[in-house]
């Protein structure tokens, strides 16, 4: 393997680390703090992993998608669900830290991974549309255990959970999005009820 292909392997592993330093709004289950982009993807890997199994997806290619959906919030940032976004500034803005993160490795991983990011994005394959499930699916399941989370703090409805979260998740597994919908209503419920 010629030195120069380890050495731009190595740069791009190298800038990848400071995905750890972009902080999301979900919190971790302890609410000990707020994840960050890399705990994030990490996390919605073994979510692909364990829940895979019972899709009519290639497990280990969502796992692929997972894993480079978020570098991109090195140069991007990350864009919460619930907040107010000119859609086209993220793309343009996504679009070009893909170019230079991606742009970091030999041209033909560069390409590879950059497929792979771009996959994601369109979610047009089975397993694209799986691994947005998942991305979904993730901050639904922290808010619903950590007493509502980024919902609470957002003020944001049952309905507008639904409208948010329920698209994406059906369209990768509608098995998923029947258990989540019903995870949405036992917390909305116990919100609804008035302490004692």
């Amino acid at each position: 393997m010629p030195a120069d292909r380890i050495a731009e392997q190595l740069a791009f592993l190298a800038e990848i680390d400071a995905l750890k330093s972009v902080v999301r709004q979900s919190p971790l289950v302890d609410r000990s703090r707020r994840e960050n982009s890399a705990e994030h993807s990490w996390h919605l890997a073994m979510f692909a992993l364990v829940l895979g199994e019972d899709e009519a997806v290639d497990t280990g290619r969502a796992i692929q998608l997972l894993l480079v959906h978020d570098i991109v919030e090195i140069d991007a940032g990350d864009a919460p669900i619930h907040g107010n976004h000119d859609s086209t500034e993220i793309e343009a803005r996504e679009n070009a830290a893909a170019e230079r993160l991606f742009g970091l490795l030999p041209e033909e991983q560069a390409g590879k991974l950059r497929a792979l990011w771009r996959e994601f994005e369109a979610a047009e394959t089975p397993e694209a549309r799986f691994a947005k499930a998942l991305d979904r699916l993730q901050p639904l399941l922290l808010n619903t255990l950590t007493g509502g989370g980024t919902w609470r703090e957002n003020r944001v409805s049952e309905q507008q959970v639904h409208e948010r979260y329920g698209p994406p998740i059906a369209r990768g597994s509608a098995e998923l999005w029947q258990h989540a919908r019903e995870l949405v209503r036992a917390h909305f419920n116990r919100a609804d009820t008035p302490s004692s």
